[in-house]
């Protein structure tokens, strides 16, 4: 995997936490590594209603949230938090591999902020992360 370029003004603050709601072992991994490229910390949601109890009870910079989970989907998950938190308190980052403009609306009225498409692609997820941070 090539070193991810990012300007120094650009970086995450030390200690910034990532939770990443993935259930896929592989796409755990590799956007784990992009991530902590990056240099954040992550923390791994195996499902929508981990991902709700995680991302409430912690204390995270963003999270990136697969738009299909098992227990509970992506955007039921994103409800859900957005009843305990706004989207100034925690901004929630879709990702999909469905390139659907109603897919995209859905994220959205769910409460999630952006929508980046799988295989991840690390400047599209670097500039979704930055955007969140400002």
């Amino acid at each position: 995997m090539a070193p991810v370029e990012t300007h120094e003004s650009d970086r995450p603050p030390i200690g910034s936490r990532v939770l990443i709601a993935v259930d896929e072992p592989v796409n755990q991994l590799v956007t784990s590594q992009l991530l902590e490229e990056l240099g954040y910390a992550v923390d791994v949601a195996s499902n929508g209603s981990e991902a709700v109890e995680r991302a409430c009870s912690g204390s995270y910079a963003f999270v990136l949230m697969d738009y299909h989970l098992p227990i509970m989907d992506g955007l039921t998950a994103a409800r859900e938090i957005r009843k305990v938190l706004d989207r100034h308190a925690l901004p929630i980052i879709a990702m999909t591999a469905s390139a659907f403009e109603e897919d995209f609306r859905l994220c959205i009225e769910a409460g999630m902020d952006e929508h980046i498409g799988k295989p991840v692609d690390v400047a599209q997820l670097h500039a979704a992360l930055a955007r969140g941070s400002s």
